[in-house]
């Protein structure tokens, strides 16, 4: 079951990423990442509401607010420490997120959505360091192929003027991904001390308390004299896609059975999804190069798999 849902999680972030594109484009980064958190909020509304008056409506079901519930070995965890754990959290992600959407607003989604699709190498090596987790042959293989495709994307942004060793935006992504493989290490640690449902209420929640600090300091004051903010209907649209992909996906992480880098490596096939809409919807250019690299990736994150199913 917890590999369906990791399927599940790659498809629904595969539109989130389109989603995404189709947002930015001319369009001003940080209010758009704030709506995106108060869409999720709103989503998750019942769920908190749930949680803060004590009512249990979802008791026994998977939209338990309680924030063990599910979880086994744990009999009781101080509020603090259960918020604190969601509130770093939020701050992992919310920093992944800037550095991922400034880049992508900026680059061709051909070549954000492979470089992020690398994020199961990092996760790989860090679950070795972390979690004990040993890379065997193929494992190997794997990464070294994963390597050759990053090479072999920086070729092919050149032709599109895009050198990954000085353009910014590239770096951006970069920081994004790096951002992303230590946030599904420690969710896979905080799946085991907390429910899916509360850490996605509550994370969408402070995400939206960071966003409006972040926006009133750096976005505000200057909105006259930056990019202006432009409302589209895809908006609210990135906010119910990584929700559902982020329930998937926490729900797989809570099994106890699921192991870290496979649904990791799954979740990055959501590049499929994201390299079709680009070329279908966005009309992006030098499709050809970039399948190669593309595929690459698959096979890289194949091998991966094929040495953890071992």
């Amino acid at each position: 079951m917890w590999l369906i849902l990791a399927f599940v999680s790659a498809t629904f972030l595969g539109l989130y990423d389109t989603s995404k594109k189709a947002s930015l484009k001319d369009n001003a980064v940080l209010p758009v990442l704030l709506i995106n958190t108060f869409f999720s909020t709103i989503l998750f509304s019942p769920f908190l509401l749930d949680y803060l008056s004590g009512t249990g409506w979802f008791n026994g079901t998977p939209f338990d607010t309680d924030p063990l519930a599910g979880v086994s070995g744990i009999n009781d965890m101080p509020a603090a420490r259960a918020h604190g754990l969601v509130v770093l959290k939020a701050f992992i992600v919310l920093s992944s997120w800037i550095f991922g959407y400034f880049g992508l607003k900026h680059l061709p989604l051909t070549l954000v959505g492979p470089i992020n699709a690398t994020r199961p190498v990092l996760v790989l090596v860090g679950a070795t360091l972390i979690f004990g987790e040993r890379l065997n042959a193929y494992q190997w293989a794997g990464v070294l192929t994963t390597i050759l495709s990053i090479f072999m994307m920086s070729r092919a942004g050149k032709k599109e003027n895009i050198d990954f060793r000085s353009n910014k935006w590239v770096w951006c992504v970069a920081a994004a991904t790096v951002l992303g493989a230590v946030s599904g290490l420690y969710d896979k640690f905080v799946m085991r001390e907390l429910s899916p449902m509360f850490v996605q209420s509550w994370f969408n929640f402070y995400q939206m308390l960071i966003m409006i600090v972040v926006c009133a300091v750096l976005w505000y004051p200057k909105r006259h004299v930056t990019t202006t903010f432009k409302w589209r209907w895809s908006i609210p649209l990135i906010s119910v896609f990584i929700c559902v992909a982020d329930f998937a996906y926490y729900t797989s992480l809570s099994n106890s059975d699921s192991m870290i880098s496979v649904v990791s490596l799954v979740r990055r096939s959501s590049v499929i999804i994201s390299f079709l809409c680009a070329a279908l919807i966005f009309r992006e250019r030098n499709l050809r190069a970039k399948v190669l690299d593309l595929l690459l990736i698959l096979v890289g994150m194949a091998l991966i798999w094929l040495g953890t199913a071992r």
